[in-house]
């Protein structure tokens, strides 16, 4: 397999994290035969003096940009997921502290569960997984808003239910007289969809930025010289 080489802006995001400062705001993809390796810029570092262990380190951050993925329903994120691939195992003692970080970020004591190598701590529709891979272990997280999508499905039922009456009443002859019982089903479905889809816009927000500031805060080895920072944001 070729070795990983780093493009100019990857370079860039990868000395200023190791030497402490802010990183690159975008990653360009080029071929895997163009810029430097690992170790070209381990060496590099070096005439500079920054430690090739820091440099790793970012390199490694880089690498372990979060996936992200959206769930949508009638184009509405109802679901937010992301995953991140550590390049590492996450000790017993890390995935304490981030089901404390958990507890504390989306305010749920939540439930705990272990199978084989396989850890989750779930609340709801909120679910964060830590799954092995080749490489060491990936971390996932998801949720989906349940009690939008249920009050917009519901709302969907009641216009459908509506529907069906007045073409019922139209087709009999009566539509006139049944078009003001229909009123009161008509605009509490709206309401319904309405109450559930303005919320999602904002919570969908919420939960990436905290998905996303969870996983900066685990994708680098605790007593790192790098900081969370030098995740790459989307």
């Amino acid at each position: 397999m070729a070795e990983r080489r780093y493009n100019d802006k990857e370079i860039a995001a990868i000395f200023r994290a190791a030497t402490e400062l802010p990183p690159v705001a975008e990653r360009a993809e080029v071929p895997r035969d163009e810029g430097l390796t690992l170790a070209d810029l381990q060496a590099i570092g070096r005439e500079v003096g920054i430690p090739a262990e820091a440099v790793a380190q970012a390199a490694q951050a880089l690498d372990a940009r979060p996936g992200a993925a959206s769930r949508t329903f009638l184009g509405l994120p109802i679901g937010v997921s992301r995953t991140v691939d550590l390049n590492r195992r996450l000790t017993d003692e890390e995935w304490e502290r981030l089901v404390v970080q958990l507890r504390e970020v989306f305010n749920a004591r939540g439930r705990t569960r272990s199978d084989g190598s396989l850890r989750q701590w779930t609340n709801g529709n909120l679910q964060v997984l830590l799954e092995p891979t080749d490489t060491g272990h990936r971390l996932r997280f998801g949720t989906v808003h349940g009690a939008a999508r249920a009050s917009i499905g519901a709302g969907i039922f009641v216009l459908g239910i509506t529907a069906t009456v007045a073409m019922a009443s139209a087709l009999g002859g009566y539509f006139g007289e049944a078009l003001p019982g229909m009123a009161l089903p008509f605009f509490a479905g709206v309401a319904m969809i309405v109450s559930g889809a303005v919320r999602l816009p904002r919570w969908a927000r919420l939960r990436k930025r905290q998905m996303e500031a969870l996983a900066a805060k685990v994708v680098v080895p605790p007593g790192s010289s790098t900081p969370p920072a030098a995740l790459p944001p989307e």
